[in-house]
């Protein structure tokens, strides 16, 4: 009788083990764009770089995949007078911007698509920073 029960109970927990694995298998692990269809991407109107004289450095934790890069660049996409570019290995996104950098705007729109802004600095002319 004590044999059934081990059976049983050791039957239950490999159906329950091979049903969540599917479940994983078809939606995705853990990152944000894993479980859903990738963001579409936000493009800003103006895409020449002579007319963003400002440049704004924002190093980023919490980016880890592409769909994180994107993310955070749609934030701040969708604000006026910025066009922002992601980098997931060098953990930071660069900002083009029209006018001076309003850092606690872009901070906030950072952390509202569920990033950490680690530091945040602005240099004036975006030639001449890295």
């Amino acid at each position: 009788m004590m044999t059934a029960v081990v059976l049983v109970l050791l039957t239950l927990c490999v159906c329950f083990g091979i049903r969540s694995y599917a479940k994983k298998l078809r939606q995705g692990g853990g990152c944000c764009g894993e479980r859903e269809p990738a963001e579409k991407k936000v493009r800003v109107a103006d895409r020449n770089r002579s007319h963003y004289p400002y440049h704004a450095v924002l190093k980023i934790d919490g980016m880890v995949c592409a769909n994180c890069a994107r993310r955070v660049e749609n934030a701040i996409n969708r604000m006026d007078g910025y066009w922002a570019e992601a980098d997931v290995a060098g953990a930071r996104a660069n900002v083009h911007c029209k006018e001076k950098p309003d850092l606690g705007q872009l901070k906030e729109a950072v952390r509202a698509g569920g990033y950490t802004v680690l530091s945040a600095e602005c240099a004036e002319d975006a030639r001449h920073a890295g």
